[in-house]
């Protein structure tokens, strides 16, 4: 019996170009199931055995989240291989905020026309991004809309599930005016404020082959959002950290309050920061506010840790030893908000 659906086909759906796309995905799916006992693609459920060895009570953490209008700039260079890798990112860069180890990924693909290759180098991403944060990719869905979107767009977005035990969740109750706010470094903008960017700087049809740093403008932007899992899994087994805090769409203004206690604020000296040019870029031709560049990008930050003073030196170390620069960058304080001096 043929699959063909020819009166599906004339509405617009090419229901043989998914299948194509399944089939392409596979090999970068199997990248990210090499310790995970789970159930082959393609089935109803994606599956996931929990392994609780060493985990009195496990606490589930979910995280959902897509990569905005960043995918703009994807469509515009024609290049799919990275915008999966922010996807994941959002997800697990979130789950790792309660100290929980991101376990499994399934994402979602709306697009107008359902192009294989097109939707494989997508997912192709996404398995990077899983591998990156040692999850599994165990299921998707790509969804055909034509007549809804232009055949050429698309739109991305995920889910992930992570585990922590119970005593371990990280939580805003240990911290105290006086400790020490840590900064990791991003690996620039990240997946946030890309409707501002696209104002800013999309400015013609040839703006994003203009060279900047020694690439292009188009090439710094698509920098994939930095994923923190590993590094932060081996902070957390080194010192005690206290709260965790992942700088995403809002900036310091509305992120940084999120990991502390409503009574507490925090102090930024932006002096110790390392802001990559981009960041630059956009509020010298925007004519953007040092205060809305904070409140709307990472500025170089892409995630903070809050240690007491005397563990700060062994939490830079650890960080440091995982391949992510860190610094100190700010303390706790009794004034509520976020000062930046």
């Amino acid at each position: 019996m043929t699959t063909e659906n020819k009166a599906y086909a004339a509405a617009g759906v090419d229901v043989e170009a998914g299948y194509r796309a399944v089939e392409l995905m596979k090999s970068h799916i199997a990248r990210t199931l090499v310790n995970s006992p789970v159930s082959t693609i393609g089935g109803f459920g994606g599956m996931f055995e929990l392994d609780t060895t060493g985990i009195e009570r496990p606490v589930l953490v979910s995280g959902t989240d897509g990569v905005g209008t960043k995918i703009k700039i994807a469509m515009l260079m024609n290049r799919h291989d990275t915008i999966g890798i922010d996807c994941v990112a959002m997800c697990v860069n979130d789950i790792i905020c309660c100290g929980a180890k991101p376990l499994f990924f399934l994402d979602y693909i709306a697009c107008g026309k359902n192009y294989p290759e097109k939707i494989a180098t997508i997912v192709s991403g996404i398995a990077e991004g899983c591998v990156q944060a040692d999850c599994a990719l165990v299921g998707g869905e790509t969804a055909e809309h034509p007549g809804l979107m232009p055949p050429d767009d698309y739109d991305l977005a995920g889910f992930s599930v992570g585990v922590v035990d119970k005593c371990k969740i990280l939580d805003t109750a240990s911290v105290r005016s006086g400790d020490v706010i840590i900064g990791l470094a991003s690996s620039g903008l990240h997946s946030n404020g890309f409707s501002l960017v696209r104002k800013v700087l999309l400015t013609d049809e040839n703006a994003l082959a203009e060279p900047f740093g020694g690439s292009t403008i188009g090439e710094v932007l698509l920098t994939p959002t930095r994923i923190y899992v590993k590094p932060v899994l081996a902070l957390l087994g080194a010192v005690q950290v206290k709260s965790i805090c992942h700088i995403t769409g809002g900036g310091f203004q509305e992120n940084i309050p999120r990991s502390l206690p409503s009574h507490l604020g925090a102090k930024i000296d932006t002096s110790a920061i390392d802001t990559p040019p981009i960041f630059g870029l956009i509020e010298q031709r925007g004519g953007v506010s040092k205060s809305d560049m904070y409140n709307t990008f990472n500025m170089g930050v892409g995630m903070t840790v809050v240690v007491s003073p005397r563990e700060v030196d062994d939490a830079i170390a650890s960080l440091k030893a995982s391949g992510v620069e860190a610094g100190v960058i700010g303390e706790v304080v009794e004034n509520v908000g976020v000062e930046l001096f």
